[in-house]
């Protein structure tokens, strides 16, 4: 029985590197979301308005991304 070394170092690597990216983003975007609480008064009417629609947007754009990546890996497995 032979183990190429090399090919499971590579997946080891790619899974963790893909692992820490999803992690990495999901808490972006959990980030984005509780700066939509300290923005200060009620959403949307205080002057940092525009900074908490661009971060619950950011925080949107980071799930949907986790979503793809979720959905491709699944895509990956069955295909």
């Amino acid at each position: 029985m032979h183990i190429d070394w090399a090919a499971l170092g590579s997946v080891f690597g790619v899974s963790l590197a893909v692992t820490v990216g999803l992690v990495g983003l999901f808490t972006l975007g959990i980030v984005g979301l509780s700066k939509q609480g300290t923005a200060g008064g009620e959403a949307g009417t205080s002057a940092a308005g525009g900074t908490t629609a661009l971060a619950r947007t950011g925080a949107y754009l980071c799930f949907a991304l986790c979503a793809a990546a979720v959905a491709y890996g699944i895509y990956l497995i069955v295909a």
